[in-house]
Order: C-alpha cells, then structure tokens, then sequence
C-alpha cells in the first residue's frame, strides 16, 4: 500500500526490501574511510593547499563534556560533574586554535560556524567568554556569518542565552528528543515541557535568527499517538528548523544504550507509521522536508537552497555554505577540505600530549583522488536535492557520465523498475517514493563502503 505526503511517498513494501544498512552520507568517502598514519605533516600539507584555493571558512569546535549521559547518545561525550575538567580542555583547545591559525590563511573569510557537543552550555560564562576571544583573536568573520550553537536546555537560564546573543551567536539548536515523561524518563533525560517552553520564549526574546530542535523516534514507550503529541507541542514552539533523528539500537557500539529497555522499543512497522505520521503533520503544517531526516519553514535558508539546487551535506548535515571548508577543532572533531580529510585525538590524554609537543593533534585523515571527489559531488547532489544533472557532472569533469558510471547505471535498474529515481539522458531524478530511500540510490556510487563494514552503520529508516 501507499500512501502519499506532501513530496513523499510511502510504500511499507519498498521500505522494507530497501532498509538496508548504508551510510548517512554526510560525506563521502564516509568517515569510516579515515586512516591512521596520518600524520600532523599531512594535514599542515592539506591546509597549505587549502590557503591556495582561498574558500571561505567553516569552523566547528567541539565541547564533548555533558552532566549526566543520555542512554540514546552517539557521539563522542565525556560525562562529568566536576566541571574543572573543562578547565583544561579550553586551555588546550584555544591553544590548538592559536598554533593550527598559523597554518590557515585566516585573512579567508568565516562564514560559519558552530559549537557542538557533548554539551557546549557545559562551559561557564567566563570560559565561552574566553574561548569567543581566542577565536575572534585569530579568525575573521564575514557580514552575516552564520554563527551556531547546540545547548542542553537542562542547564540553561535567561542569563546564559542573552549572554550567547550578545557574544555573537545568531543560531541555536536544542534537544527535546519526546516531550513524553515515560520516554524521558528511560533514556535519561528528563526535561518539564514547561522547562522547554521557558528555553524557547528566552530564544525568541533574545532574538536569534534561527532555532532548530531536534527529535528522536524509535526511542523506547514511543508509540505513534505519544509522539504525535510530541509532533504537536514541537509545532507550538515553532522553531525554524526540526530534526527528526531515527534512534539506531547499537548497545554493542555504544554501550550506555544498554541501560534502555530493549522490550520498550517499538518494532520496525510502527517506527514506519511513526515516521510516516511525523511527516504528514510537520508538512500539513507548512514544515519543507528537506530530506533524511530534517524539516524547515519555506523561507529558511535550507529550504531556499534546495529549491535553488544549491543545498550539500559536510560532516555537520546539511549546510548552506557549500564552498567553504570546514575546520574542525577539538577533541574527536573532524576536518573537511576539498580533497582531505583529518580527524583530532579522541582521547585526551593524546590530544593533550600531541600540543603539548607543538604539533597539530591529528590522528587519522584520508586524501581523495579525483574519482572521490566526482563521486561525492555526485552523491551529494543526489542527497541533499534529490536531482543530478548529468551535464553539469561532464562539463566540470570532463567526462561522458554515461560511460564513466556505465556500471552503476546498470544497478540502478531494479530501483529505477521500482519507481525510487528516474534516469535519462541529461538527469538523474530522484521521484517521491525514492526520497525516504535516498542513501540506497547515492549509495550506487559508493566504492568505499564494502559489505562487512555496512553492519556498523545504521540503517536507511
């Protein structure tokens, strides 16, 4: 059966064959493809190219300390209550800004950038003070900057977010995950809805240019009626973005999830009508589905750039800045230039030694050779706007499309006989029953991903 919203389209039979495990594509090759050996000389090679091409600059710094764990998380988090460990960490890091800025062409505009976590609210006012200073110190901003943060709204007053509007800061992200008190409750964090609502009038009060949120569907207790509700009260505090993240069950990668009730989860069929629900509701209300996982009001920039052909993907998700190249900096956080890639210690006792021995504290990276850089253009594309155009690919390549992925286009078939894309002389379309799926038509393009790697990745819905 299928049933149709908005631009998208539901066949629970396609969904099923097609819900494979593929990557999320935030770059290509995937992160996964990140080699030891590279060396701090490599990336000082890597960033003295990247000055000659003179692209604008992305930066990320990443905060990994947070309070109490949240039993759904993924990333890369230090859980502490003493907050003298971030002490050091600022010390280090703005040292790690001030010795890698040598390096960069900083004269290159910033035309992005964001604090990420972890939870970036975990600092005092006194650190993000002193870190907005290091960073200001060395880098220069362009007119209109897109300048993010995410915060906890746990640990979060007026105070602090007027503090964060007056430093610079002009976007905002925040976790909701449920509104549900049971759901809350098993995955360890509990957060009032009034507490919520509170965050959001601060935000708005204070005058950020954007609020994005985020939710989490699969979690535990979850049913299709608790998290419309959920759909609901998100509605009512009317963000400019909503993210709507599929919770991937990986106790055996990530072993806090453990504590999750494994029985509480919902099963496969009513994660889908979840996700089906959550689109008809946000779209009904005039949210845009950019695609994978993301929602935005019509006038948001993402929204404008897909409509424009103009939206691509970096290891942050989507961005508007598709020329500029993202530094990041901190423990864990991972570097992306047009042709290398670079990711930092993940464990502090290396990133720590590796400045205090004055070099740069890189611990994997990858070079891309031409064909990576044509596939990823190629699968970006097919991401971030659903829609390929075959020309644009030669002119820039210098290639016959049709030859060159001669292969891929034949086991594109089964899913072009599906009805997931069409393909003919000059595009690559991606129809409305294909955009759930689109990971399984990029993933056509990708010769890095071999199958015994797909088990770690999460699956397309």
């Amino acid at each position: 059966m299928v049933f149709s919203v908005a631009n998208v389209a539901f066949d629970f039979d396609l969904i099923q064959k097609y819900d494979n495990a593929v990557p999320r594509y935030t770059s290509y090759p995937p992160a996964t493809e990140l080699k030891d050996g590279f060396t701090s000389l490599d990336w000082e090679f890597a960033i003295t190219e990247s000055n000659q091409r003179q692209s604008p600059l992305s930066l990320y710094f990443h905060i990994p300390f947070c309070q109490s764990a949240c039993y759904f998380c993924g990333c890369n988090v230090i859980v502490s209550n003493n907050k003298d460990a971030a002490r050091s960490y600022i010390d280090y890091l703005s040292r790690e800004i001030d010795f890698t800025s040598q390096f960069i062409d900083t004269r290159r505009p910033v035309t992005q950038l964001h604090w990420g976590g972890g939870t970036p609210n975990y600092l005092s006012l006194e650190q993000v003070d002193s870190l907005w200073a290091t960073i200001n110190k060395q880098f220069t901003f362009a007119d209109k900057a897109e300048i993010s943060i995410e915060i906890n709204p746990r640990y979060v007053d007026r105070n602090y977010i007027f503090f964060l509007k007056e430093m610079g800061f002009n976007r905002i992200s925040f976790g909701i995950q449920d509104f549900n008190p049971e759901v809350q409750e098993a995955v360890n964090r509990v957060q009032p809805e009034a507490l919520l609502f509170n965050v959001m009038d601060w935000i708005k009060e204070a005058g950020f240019e954007s609020v994005n949120v985020d939710l989490i569907y699969g979690l535990p207790y979850q049913t299709v009626h608790t998290f419309k509700e959920t759909i609901q009260k998100t509605l009512a505090l009317d963000p400019d973005r909503i993210a709507i993240f599929n919770f991937a069950y990986v106790p055996w990668m990530k072993p806090v999830q453990k504590n999750i009730p494994q029985a509480a989860l919902p099963q496969p069929h009513e994660k889908l009508e979840i996700w089906q629900m959550s689109i008809q509701e946000l779209t009904d209300k005039g949210y845009v589905f950019i695609g994978m996982d993301h929602f935005a009001k019509p006038n948001d920039e993402l929204a404008i750039a897909q409509q424009n052909s103009a939206l691509k993907r970096n290891f942050q998700g989507y961005t508007t800045q598709p020329e500029a190249e993202l530094y990041g900096f901190g423990l864990t956080s991972i570097s992306m230039l047009e042709d290398t890639y670079a990711q930092n210690h993940k464990r502090l006792k290396e990133y720590y030694q590796a400045i205090d021995q004055g070099i740069l504290p890189v611990s994997k990276g990858f070079k891309l050779s031409r064909d990576d850089v044509l596939r990823r253009d190629v699968i970006m594309q097919i991401m971030s706007n659903f829609y390929l155009d075959k020309s644009q690919i030669e002119s820039k390549y210098h290639l016959d499309f049709d030859t060159y992925f001669a292969e891929e286009l034949i086991e594109m078939r089964p899913l072009i006989a599906d009805g997931l894309v069409q393909s003919n002389y000059d595009s690559i379309v991606v129809t409305n029953l294909g955009r759930l799926l689109v990971r399984n038509i990029a993933f056509l393009f990708d010769t890095h991903t071999p199958a015994q790697q797909q088990q770690r990745l999460s699956r397309a819905i």
